[in-house]
Parts: C-alpha cells; sequence; structure tokens
C-alpha cells in the first residue's frame, strides 16, 4: 500500500498548476518519503521532523539567496569582473558553500542523539532519490508540454 501512495501523489502533483502552495505540497511529499523510506518511529518522528525542518530551511536559504546571488553575479559580470572582483565572488562562494557545509554537519551531530547511523546515511540516500524522482517528473512533464 505505502508504494502505491508515492507514485499516486507525485502522479497528482505532476498535474497540478504552478501555484503558491505546490512547493508545500513537494514538501509534504518529502515528509512522506522519507519517513517511510527511515521506517521512523512515532517517537523518532516526533523528534526528528523540527531538527531536520530547522536545517532544511536554512540550506534553501543559503542555497536560494545566498548562492543564487553569488552565481548570478558571477554569470552576469564574467567578462567585466575585475581580479578584486573575481577574488570577493570566489570568496563569497566558498563561504557560502562552508555555511551548508557546516549546517550539515550540525545536523548530523543533532540527529546521532535521535537516530542511528545507519539512519543518517538512509536519509542521505533517501534525499538524493527523492531529488532524482521530482527531477525525473519534470521532465516528464516538460516532454508532455511539447
Amino acid at each position: 500500500m505505502k508504494k502505491i501512495i508515492l507514485p499516486v501523489l507525485l502522479f497528482f502533483i505532476a498535474f497540478q498548476g504552478i501555484s503558491q502552495d505546490k512547493k508545500d505540497k513537494i514538501k509534504a511529499l518529502k515528509v512522506a518519503f522519507i519517513t517511510e523510506r527511515l521506517e521512523l518511529t512515532e517517537k523518532e518522528a516526533q523528534e526528528f521532523w523540527p531538527v531536520y525542518n530547522a536545517y532544511d530551511d536554512i540550506t534553501n536559504k543559503i542555497k536560494f539567496e545566498d548562492l543564487r546571488a553569488i552565481r548570478r553575479d558571477i554569470k552576469e559580470h564574467t567578462a567585466t569582473l575585475s581580479s578584486n572582483q573575481a577574488s570577493d565572488l570566489l570568496n563569497q562562494l566558498v563561504t557560502a558553500e562552508n555555511k551548508l557545509h557546516a549546517e550539515e554537519d550540525k545536523l548530523i551531530t543533532k540527529l546521532k542523539k535521535i537516530i542511528s547511523p545507519k539512519k543518517i546515511l538512509m536519509l542521505k540516500v533517501a534525499e538524493e532519490d527523492f531529488k532524482r524522482k521530482m527531477f525525473d517528473q519534470w521532465k516528464k512533464m516538460r516532454r508532455e508540454r511539447k
């Protein structure tokens, strides 16, 4: 039954119009996907999700605000950057990537108190699998539009 729910939910999301709550729906799918993959107990889930959600919020901010702005500046100004400007952008990029790594380290440290190391590794695999499934759905939708 659980294996049927996820494809049905992904199918449902794939045919929804573009809307603000699409992110919420994707997040709900991610929660269901990770919970199922990790086989979290009720107690584990109650402790896990606040920690993971805080991590996810912080890393999304870094990825979609900080890194996106830096990468946009790099793309838009590559031809006209002075050596000093390039060095500054490179330093900003390294700093943002280091922030992401530091947040991941904090997450792992906190999660070790909540779930087993094996489940933490399973989380990394589940995150990648979810991203891949969402990307595949996106590609499928684009093909169907053409």
